[in-house]
């Protein structure tokens, strides 16, 4: 899920603004170890990796991926317009918002975008997805995602329809 998490706290997190454009400092090469500092020169953490646009910064408490764009390299440094504290409140803030939008009755998108159901339950472990077929496939809690629309998922429709159980038959009377 951390993944997952990550693209959602990326799309909240946009809002750490760089001092100024990183694409235009052509040949500044980001890498693990660089420090991350904010504006006044405060530790923010440190570079772990770097991947097509993205920069994963360990802070004290969490590992951040945030937009290349977001810092400005600065004499071996990144530049960040965010503290540590606001960076970490920032994703703490995020992930408790995937944990509450991750409820019974949650709408469920797959990974095309379109709509495969239903959170019938969920525990800390496990999902229940009621598809649109009406069967039920239970998934790792850890493999759902949040978004404002609902739940998301990895997978397709027709993935999940592979893995899916017909629906429990209503109790005899």
């Amino acid at each position: 899920m951390h993944s997952f998490l990550s693209k959602i706290v990326i799309a909240s997190l946009t809002l750490a603004t760089p001092l100024a454009p990183l694409a235009a400092q052509a040949g500044s090469a980001i890498s693990a170890g660089m420090p991350v500092v904010d504006a006044q020169g405060g530790a923010v953490g440190t570079v772990t990796g770097a991947t097509g646009d993205l920069v994963v910064v360990k802070t004290d408490r969490h590992e951040v991926s945030l937009p290349k764009a977001s810092f400005t390299v600065d004499q071996g440094k990144l530049l960040l317009g965010m503290t540590q504290a606001e960076l970490n409140a920032a994703f703490e803030k995020s992930l408790a918002d995937a944990a509450a939008a991750l409820v019974a009755g949650a709408p469920v998108k797959g990974s095309g975008g379109e709509n495969v159901g239903t959170i019938e339950s969920i525990d800390a472990e496990f999902a229940t997805i009621k598809l649109s077929s009406g069967k039920q496939v239970r998934v790792p809690r850890s493999g759902l995602g949040a978004s404002a629309e609902g739940a998301v998922i990895g997978l397709t429709a027709d993935q999940l329809e592979a893995q899916a159980q017909p629906a429990p038959a209503a109790a005899a009377k």
